[in-house]
């Protein structure tokens, strides 16, 4: 599942070197980036994406305190300070040698504007509620396999952003171009504010991207906002494929949210774990009731897609706890083990993983490991039409996403079907409303209704 953030405001950058970085802590003043990490026992943030071989970086490399404020607090280059030292040992003056480290438009003819920079966008990935007691009450191996398939889903996720999604755009939106390529700076967390397992990763992805020519404009942020769900099925996808192959595990649908869709959850995770370690959720749930039923009698209706996600995000701010000392993982696993045999029993606690491999076993005993296209065409077409009325081809993609992870309940797929049942039930029960208008850009194939 995956949450979105807006970073903005130049000291932005901040919070997430004395925080997020750490943990959702908060970092001892005086205490350096790396050694804050370090005590507080959590993996050092990571480069990722294509667009760092543009930036001299590479893939899994270290995330300095300094890079974060240069590219998320400036939006320079993240090696901005030796770049420009050796273009005034060239002689260059020093107002353009410090330009010429500048990822496209400065920040600071951005704000003469009276406008709010936008430097990056928080995605944040986590695995469902049963896949998370798995990893926080298994054995190593088991949580060795769900880390290395998260960390896969992730990169999957995002080299998908850049395949498919990822443009820049200029004047005003009027120009654009594809950017298959994003700057990513990655930070892996393992509890929630309230110290209950969550295992969840903060992808921030940089509001700069390349035009093909070299230069550096905007990311077109509408755009990857509009393709989130897709992401997110995506990544769930992935993510429970990889690990119910590896351990002989299968999904079962679970209401979450009453009238909304349900979640395709590990099989036999009894959901008195689940609510155990979602103690945060239960708060906002209650918060949340209370202020949708205010927006029920103020606009006499339901709120549709954009304001229940609206809603949501101010319920989660309203219950949202201090930070926390942050602890190594090492002794969250050992506290989480502990709280939940006081609680549950040894039994409860140690046949985990066996209840739910024989749950597993028994319904992949009669779940075909393959997929009748046909089949899911029509489903996926009648779902999305039932749904919206109009769409466009990112709502049929993660409906196709959503119908493998019904059907096929954690069994391998064949790579690209998502994309071929997509394909397919727009070509047969899709009626293009776009109309292209002489003089304009055509619009691409995923922006027709």
């Amino acid at each position: 599942m995956i949450s979105v953030a807006k970073v903005q405001r130049r000291n932005a950058w901040r919070y997430y070197v004395r925080g997020v970085a750490f943990g959702d802590g908060r970092r001892p003043v005086g205490q350096s980036f790396k050694d804050a990490q370090e005590m507080a026992g959590l993996p050092p943030g990571r480069w990722l994406g294509r667009g760092l071989a543009a930036l001299g970086l590479a893939a899994g490399q270290v995330v300095t305190e300094r890079q974060m404020k240069l590219l998320f607090g400036e939006g320079r280059h993240p090696d901005s300070d030796r770049l420009e030292r050796e273009l005034l040992d060239d002689g260059v003056d020093p107002a353009t040698a410090r330009r010429a480290t500048v990822l496209g438009q400065p920040i600071e003819e951005i704000e003469q504007r009276k406008q709010t920079p936008l430097l990056a966008l928080d995605l944040v990935f986590r695995p469902q509620a049963s896949l998370i007691m798995l990893w926080a009450l298994g054995d190593d191996r088991t949580r060795r396999i769900i880390e290395r398939a998260h960390e896969r889903a992730v990169a999957a996720t995002l080299r998908w952003l850049e395949d498919e999604v990822a443009q820049t755009r200029w004047a005003s939106g009027r120009g654009r171009a594809k950017a298959p390529a994003l700057v990513v700076a990655a930070f892996r967390h393992n509890d929630n504010r309230n110290g209950f397992p969550l295992l969840h990763e903060h992808c921030l992805i940089a509001n700069r991207v390349q035009r093909p020519d070299g230069s550096w404009y905007a990311l077109d942020t509408v755009r990857l906002y509009k393709n989130i769900v897709a992401a997110d099925t995506l990544y769930t996808l992935e993510m429970t494929t990889e690990v119910c192959e590896e351990l002989g595990l299968a999904t079962v649908p679970r209401e979450v949210t009453p009238g909304l869709r349900p979640v395709m959850e590990i099989a036999d995770v009894d959901q008195e774990l689940i609510d155990w370690s979602s103690t945060r959720r239960r708060r906002i749930e209650d918060v949340l009731e209370g202020i949708t039923d205010d927006y029920v009698k103020k606009h006499g209706r339901l709120p549709g897609e954009r304001a229940r996600h609206g809603l949501a995000w101010w319920a989660a701010q309203e219950t949202r706890p201090d930070k926390k000392t942050p602890r190594p993982l090492d002794q969250l696993l050992a506290w989480w083990r502990v709280s939940a045999l006081l609680k549950f029993g040894q039994r409860t606690v140690d046949e985990l993983l066996q209840r739910c491999q024989a749950a597993g076993a028994a319904i992949r005993a009669r779940v075909r490991p393959w997929v009748d296209t046909a089949l899911a065409t029509v489903d996926v077409a009648a779902v999305v039409f039932t749904v919206r009325g109009i769409f466009y081809r990112r709502h049929v993609l993660a409906e196709a996403r959503r119908h493998l992870l019904e059907t096929l309940r954690g069994r391998a797929y064949v790579p690209g079907i998502d994309s071929h049942i997509a394909n397919r039930a727009l070509e047969r029960y899709g009626r293009q409303l776009t109309v292209p208008q002489k003089g304009r850009r055509p619009p691409a194939a995923d922006q027709l209704s």
